[in-house]
């Protein structure tokens, strides 16, 4: 027989390791939207792709980390690797801290999200709200629909026109933390 605080000890964790962790919508998880914009970035060498992501005044933070993560790429794969890393990491957190939401790491691929999360994610790319819609209530309908056509709207930009970027991921956060049930943004300052 194993030791009863073990086997407690044991159950407690698969249950918190169950929980969807409510701070990561997805921003911060390997396969994430930011995640990817920032490797399009490093592969392009066009920050553009990801500074749409950090609010105006993290972006004199973030350029200089991107530049020396461009020159070291250079180095080699190793070097690559790490460089990347560097830049995601910081893109990131830089990101996280202009939503007020705190920073612990990207996420591996395969974090378990919210159903609502991946349900919005397949609403933004193919344009079908309503399997999201079968998981909200329905009080909350009119106001996801108004949130998913201004983030659809604004979702054609330019990559080099960061202001309409921003503008796009300002209203596609917006949709996706209602999605969450998050009545309100919390931090956003750019509305």
């Amino acid at each position: 027989m194993l030791p009863l605080t073990f086997l407690a000890a044991l159950l407690l964790f698969t249950l918190i390791a169950m929980i969807p962790r409510r701070a990561s919508a997805h921003c911060d998880t390997e396969n994430g939207p930011a995640v990817n914009d920032g490797r399009k970035a490093l592969e392009t060498g066009n920050v553009n792709h990801a500074l749409k992501w950090i609010f105006p005044e993290g972006e004199a933070e973030l350029r200089p980390i991107f530049d020396k993560a461009v020159r070291v790429r250079a180095l080699g794969a190793e070097a690559a690797e790490v460089a990347d890393r560097y830049f995601l990491e910081n893109l990131v957190r830089i990101h996280r801290a202009g939503e007020g939401a705190s920073y612990d790491g990207i996420k591996p691929t395969g974090t378990v999200l919210d159903p609502r999360v991946v349900a919005a994610d397949q609403a933004m790319e193919n344009g079908e709200l309503k399997p999201l819609l079968a998981l909200i209530p329905a009080d909350k309908h009119a106001e996801l629909q108004r949130r998913f056509d201004k983030a659809r709207a604004l979702q054609q930009f330019d990559v080099d026109d960061v202001a309409a970027g921003r503008a796009y991921i300002a209203a596609y956060v917006s949709f996706f933390k209602y999605a969450e049930g998050e009545e309100h943004d919390h931090g956003h300052h750019h509305h």
